[in-house]
């Protein structure tokens, strides 16, 4: 693709780039049938990075009073599932395999599409398409996946109970977070650099921040990760953690005490929270975003630091550039060859 650039130069165009979509996305609410998801259950289907932002916006959905769950496209490549009354398919290319074949799999169901632009492969097998033109984007995703997330805000406001969220100060609340946070994701890095695994926790929204930063943490830096929900952590997966493994957390409940709990063990622990009163220790490095909306709102500046976080660990480890080393060939369409069988 033409419109990639440096892990760390996407970063730092996401201000700008939130700012569009704000704009971009909610005029095309203006116009969008979203009956359909009022009525639900709203099936929030993707792959990768865009799984994660539906994993997150499922969960924003459900506290805002709608019906909704996420699945990976896979779960729906038997056409007979019918699993809900409507379908969202998050796609950050637009070209994605495994979502776009779950909605062409289901001509005739109520399906939206999100993807950083119209045209694509997504938007053909779908009935309404929500082009976030989030603009140029890098490998890992960045500006694609916070335009994602913000797409899915508006959406879950229109459709379910509004939170009363100023949408239009994002922009300027992301820029003052990548300024803010810059230092601590500095020191974070540091704290993690050479660790032969991290484990991302988080719950609910966090849930797919958590997820998100794990795949980054795999793409960018080449270290094993994996994401966990906050209280399943806790029923033995933390088993194999010590010193020479790390923990990234997310949020401002139980995750606090797990991140004390971890330091304490000697387990070299990072916590991203809204919350002031958390002190920094041994092997605990805070990381604090001031809230802005509980959910999605706070999930998509929290994405900041750990992305931030993990660019210096990449650095450190020699890899500026995301390279892929082991790229597939079927898990994109190709636009021009969708283009010519259309």
């Amino acid at each position: 693709m033409t419109d990639r650039v440096p892990y760390r130069e996407a970063i730092a165009l996401q201000p700008a780039a939130l700012n569009t979509c704000f704009r971009t996305v909610s005029t095309r609410l203006e116009t969008l049938d979203v009956e359909p998801i009022k009525a639900g259950p709203t099936v929030l289907v993707g792959i990768g990075a865009s799984l994660y932002a539906a994993v997150a916006a499922a969960a924003q959905m459900r506290a805002q009073g709608l019906r909704a769950f996420a699945l990976p496209g896979t779960d729906l490549y038997d056409a007979s599932i019918d699993a809900g009354g409507a379908y969202i398919a998050f796609s950050a290319s637009g070209r994605s395999e495994e979502p776009t074949r779950a909605m062409e799999l289901r001509p005739l169901a109520n399906s939206y599409g999100i993807a950083k632009s119209d045209g694509t492969p997504i938007s053909r097998v779908v009935k309404h398409m929500i082009a976030t033109e989030s603009g140029t984007d890098s490998g890992p995703n960045t500006t694609s996946y916070l335009g994602s997330l913000l797409s899915a805000a508006l959406v879950a406001d229109k459709a379910g109970r509004p939170t009363g969220t100023n949408w239009a100060e994002i922009s300027a609340r992301a820029d003052a977070v990548l300024k803010q946070t810059r230092a601590q994701a500095d020191k974070a890095a540091k704290l993690l650099a050479g660790k032969k695994s991290i484990d991302c926790v988080g719950a609910g929204v966090a849930l797919g921040t958590a997820g998100y930063a794990a795949l980054l943490i795999r793409e960018a830096a080449r270290v094993s990760a994996q994401d966990w929900d906050t209280l399943n952590f806790l029923h033995g997966p933390m088993e194999p953690n010590d010193k020479d493994s790390g923990v990234l957390l997310f949020g401002n409940g139980r995750e606090v005490k797990l991140a004390q709990d971890l330091a304490t063990f000697g387990i070299p622990s990072v916590l991203v929270t809204a919350r002031e009163d958390v002190v920094e220790a041994d092997n605990l490095v805070v990381i604090h975003v001031p809230a802005f909306s509980e959910g999605i709102g706070d999930a998509i500046l929290q994405a900041l630091p750990a992305q931030l976080f993990i660019a210096t660990l990449s650095e450190e480890a020699g890899l500026p550039v995301c390279e892929f080393r082991y790229r597939q060939t079927d898990t994109k369409r190709d636009v021009y060859r969708d283009q010519a069988l259309t």
